[in-house]
């Protein structure tokens, strides 16, 4: 064996030859100081040995055992979940533009069953496949529904919040690669505050329209409708760089693999509070030309 390791223990060393004497009369005579000769049995002992040992240093010399191997978290899980995730998104959402007039009810229900989907999948401690999967099929029938509806007030927009929604993804991993924008606790909290008061002001608006205090999107109109809008956009696109340093410490810990689903489902929501945001954004200012 080529491994000093084994070649310098008592255990996987190589043994000792018993030394013979040469008698007068011609006949081999054993040295006293080795004892016996092994028997069979401890031969195939040191057969075993052997083997074992052969084994070991196979083990020893091999490469090293990758996340993939140890069943892992790796970089590649989420992006293949992700990719897959989209590209279900997609087909639904296709289908329910085509849909919209026919079943108008489908968009909505897709609404209602995202949410209580998202909210179950948020709070569940082990990721569900089954129940991401079906989040983001109830999901594709609510943003193809409200996309025909856009683009049928507002033509154009949502080719333009795809665009956005892509570019601002592509630049928030840049601007997270190149350490440029580092993820701190000053950065989580404030970001954390700033997504409250965001909630707490969309259902207020909500809660004003619903009343008929406000007529149409509320405070969500004019100038005070862009400006909020690029703050929500400004808060997406920090969840997203918030998102990859998740993943990175993810992968970094060593956790299981099945996990890249919670990350793939991570980055769903917020691609799709993006494109919602820019989808509004785009819309108000189209209006007010």
């Amino acid at each position: 064996m080529s491994n000093p390791v084994f070649n310098n223990s008592a255990i996987f060393g190589e043994p000792k030859r018993a030394r013979t004497n040469q008698g007068a009369a011609g006949t081999i005579q054993q040295n006293p100081a080795y004892g016996t000769p092994p028997q069979q049995a401890q031969y195939g002992s040191y057969g075993a040995q052997a083997a074992d040992a052969a084994t070991l240093d196979a083990m020893y010399n091999a490469p090293t055992a990758t996340s993939a191997d140890t069943k892992r978290l790796t970089y590649d899980d989420v992006i293949i979940k992700t990719g897959g995730l989209l590209a279900l998104l997609v087909v639904v959402g296709a289908a329910s533009w085509q849909l919209v007039d026919t079943m108008p009810f489908l968009w909505i229900g897709g609404a209602i069953v995202g949410l209580v989907l998202g909210l179950v999948n948020a709070f569940k401690k082990s990721p569900s496949p089954a129940l991401i999967v079906a989040y983001t099929i109830a999901q594709g029938a609510f943003l193809g529904g409200i996309s025909a509806f856009y683009n049928t007030q507002w033509n154009g927009v949502v080719v333009q919040a795809v665009l956005a929604t892509v570019t601002t993804f592509a630049a928030a991993l840049f601007l997270f690669k190149s350490g440029k924008v580092r993820v701190t606790p000053k950065f989580t909290r404030w970001l954390i505050i700033a997504m409250v008061g965001y909630l707490a002001f969309s259902l207020v608006n909500l809660l004003l329209t619903m009343t008929g205090v406000l007529d149409g999107w509320g405070m969500r109109e004019g100038g005070l409708g862009i400006i909020v809008g690029l703050v929500a956009v400004g808060l997406a696109a920090a969840s997203l760089i918030v998102d990859f340093d998740s993943i990175k410490r993810g992968v970094e810990a060593g956790v299981p693999a099945k996990f890249a689903w919670s990350a793939a489902f991570g980055l769903m929501v917020t691609l799709i509070w993006l494109y919602l945001e820019f989808l509004r954004l785009f819309a108000i200012l189209q209006g007010n030309d």
